[in-house]
């Protein structure tokens, strides 16, 4: 009786043959380019629902999550909605803004994993959760002028989705059975791959000449103390990626259970709240954001049906 014996796990590669592999990666169009016509259109004084909604009947995949969120049960509607404009006379233009963001990006992401075994749909839940909240986490501070930390939360974890495509004998090795080492995950990718999947991510964004804020999220959204720029926007994406793995909301490959206090006690909280000379209302601000937070984390599983 013969008995079999395990493949040799993959050997670890440098930086040089990374970035050789990563330049092989197809490049991720809707960053740069997201729905332009219909962000126009948002984004005038006078927005027209019949021009809004003629623009997302271009797009099927678009409309189908249009018409799957509208009618989930978050908006209570009575009766389900098959109208396109009535949908988008539901929704307003934030929720529309998103839609057009996550459609596109969402579909890039599954060209770029390939056929790589991994759940990706729950993975793309988590994603996209992480983006509601980082939107979430920033309006406790100001009012956001643009999408950028929506987007930002979005792609946090992209060195996942770089790592299947341009290292998949190491993604395999590494998620193929999630919670079989004691190690954190993290230490697990360093010691198969060479690399974490935030430096993979950060090294993917950089070679497609991506924006810094995007690259510096990648980056550094596990440690946002060690982010020289938009330290801000990285502290509320660690936040929110804390949230929604404390939640068990999706999967981000990462088995690792998250109690309340580690997105309670994360270091972005220092970041976004550094201390001030009245303690007290320091914290009363923290602690109103907080509970706003949680009941935007109790809202979410319902949205995410409507999206993925």
């Amino acid at each position: 009786m013969t008995t079999a014996v395990s493949p040799a796990p993959p050997r670890p590669l440098t930086r040089a043959q990374i970035e050789k592999r990563l330049t092989h990666c197809p490049r991720l169009p809707s960053l740069s380019s997201i729905n332009s016509a219909l962000r126009e259109l948002l984004g005038a004084d006078q927005r027209y629902t019949s021009q809004v909604a003629e623009i997302i009947r271009r797009d099927p995949s678009l409309t189908a999550r249009l018409l799957r969120l509208v009618n989930s049960v978050y908006y209570g509607l009575s009766t389900p909605v098959n109208n396109i404009e009535e949908a988008v006379f539901y929704l307003g233009v934030r929720q529309i803004r998103q839609l057009v963001m996550v459609t596109p990006i969402i579909e890039d992401f599954q060209k770029l994993a390939g056929k790589t075994a991994f759940p990706w749909r729950d993975f793309w839940q988590h994603c996209i959760g992480t983006a509601i909240l980082t939107r979430e986490v920033i309006s406790v501070l100001r009012s956001p002028t643009d999408e950028v930390d929506y987007v930002a939360g979005l792609i946090h974890d992209v060195g996942k989705i770089a790592m299947a495509a341009a290292c998949p004998e190491h993604f395999a090795a590494i998620y193929s059975s999630p919670g079989g080492d004691d190690l954190p995950l993290m230490e697990q990718e360093r010691q198969i791959l060479g690399f974490d999947h935030t430096e993979l991510g950060a090294m993917y964004l950089e070679s497609h000449n991506l924006p810094d804020a995007l690259v510096d999220v990648a980056r550094f959204h596990h440690d946002p103390p060690r982010a020289a720029h938009n330290a801000n926007l990285v502290a509320a994406v660690q936040i929110a990626d804390l949230m929604v793995r404390h939640a068990g909301i999706g999967h981000s490959g990462d088995e690792a259970v998250h109690s309340d206090s580690a997105w309670l006690n994360a270091t972005g909280w220092g970041i976004l709240f550094p201390q001030q000379p009245d303690a007290e209302k320091a914290e009363s601000e923290k602690t109103l954001a907080r509970a706003n937070l949680k009941r935007s984390l109790d809202r979410l599983p319902t949205i995410l049906e409507g999206l993925v």
